[in-house]
């Protein structure tokens, strides 16, 4: 046969496109600037010639489960790791969605809720933020009222936008619904809160973490769940077996045991937001929103053609000029020193009407 029996639901799914493009700063991925600490990569190394590379890894990380549910007061029953958040974020599609099922979702926000919703046959409700991309608090209860709602996705901050939500809402969420309240806190150590308080007092509240941002450590994909153990064993019903290998495992290990290392690199990324943000809005034309992430989303005239002289002079940041409710958006993640300071320069730069502004 020279034909394939395609699945027609996916005609029209356009793939997850990351925009990952060569470039000598490259700040629109919300990597952390730094690698690992030079004493952190050495004792990877060390272990890694104890690695039994021709044996399966433990299939549910437990090493790296206990070292996580101690730091939090927690059991292993209240831990899950996956292969980065992603595979948990597709997950909890699986466990909590499908069809007949609904998740409810505040746009603009990460985009593979909605993906992974699609995917699962699950119904997806927006309930769009307000034009300052804070939530529209009173929309959601109301919504949730309705008692159909299966699970919520919220990210505190928000992925592109930057605000957190505040505890109050998320306490008052969780005690009028049913529905799981996935609070995705990928970005929280630079808000440097989390609602893990809540956790106790809510079975229905999950929060999901990475190794991806703070701990500098997006190439070796890992993520972790904390939650009540009942929805914990949910996902372990639908995850993939062996989806964190070996080596995931022992970095993972590795980084969490000195994860206080983190601290200075953490602080230093959350001043020079500060910075970078007070000096954008110097820069005539320029609209900052706050953040409390490692990212900062600005709106400019023409974006489109901004973002493309800034990638001309070396530097890559996220373009959201054409997403809904992002028209003309830009987001900046927040990189080391010079890199900030090649970004500031460039832009003042095209902005400014210097060499190749408009």
């Amino acid at each position: 046969m020279d034909r394939v029996r395609l699945n027609s639901r996916l005609a029209d799914v356009v793939p997850y496109d990351p925009k990952y493009l060569p470039a000598q700063h490259m700040l629109s991925a919300n990597e952390s600037p730094a690698n690992l600490p030079e004493d952190i990569r050495i004792e990877i190394r060390r272990r890694m010639k104890r690695l039994d590379f021709n044996r399966y890894p433990d299939p549910l990380a437990n090493e790296l489960r206990d070292l996580i549910a101690a730091t939090n007061g927690l059991e292993r029953g209240n831990v899950l790791v996956g292969n980065g958040g992603d595979e948990l974020l597709f997950n909890t599609a699986l466990a909590f969605g499908g069809p007949g099922k609904k998740m409810l979702n505040c746009p603009p926000t990460f985009s593979v809720y909605e993906a992974n919703a699609f995917l699962t046959g699950t119904e997806v409700v927006n309930i769009p933020r307000q034009p300052d991309f804070h939530l529209d608090e009173m929309g959601i209860l109301t919504r949730v009222a309705e008692g159909d709602i299966d699970f919520v996705v919220l990210t505190s901050p928000n992925n592109p936008t930057g605000q957190l939500v505040s505890e109050t809402f998320i306490r008052h969420l969780l005690g009028a619904t049913d529905a799981l309240v996935l609070v995705d806190e990928a970005y929280g150590e630079f808000s440097r809160t989390t609602c893990r308080p809540l956790l106790g007092q809510h079975k229905n509240l999950l929060i999901l973490r990475t190794f991806s941002k703070a701990f500098s450590c997006a190439g070796v994909r890992l993520g972790y769940l904390l939650g009540h153990e009942e929805v914990i064993d949910e996902y372990l019903k639908v995850r993939q077996p062996y989806s964190v290998d070996a080596i995931s495992q022992l970095v993972g290990c590795t980084v969490f045991e000195h994860r206080q290392m983190f601290s200075p690199a953490i602080m230093g990324i959350i001043s020079q937001r500060e910075r970078v943000m007070e000096a954008l809005r110097q820069i005539p034309g320029i609209r900052v929103y706050p953040s409390d992430a490692n990212f900062i989303l600005v709106r400019v005239d023409n974006a489109g053609e901004v973002w493309q002289q800034l990638y001309d002079r070396g530097i890559l940041v996220r373009d959201f000029s054409k997403a809904p409710m992002l028209e003309n958006c830009l987001r900046f993640t927040v990189g080391a020193p010079q890199e900030n300071d090649a970004l500031l320069e460039a832009l003042r730069d095209i902005l400014g009407g210097g060499n190749g502004g408009y």
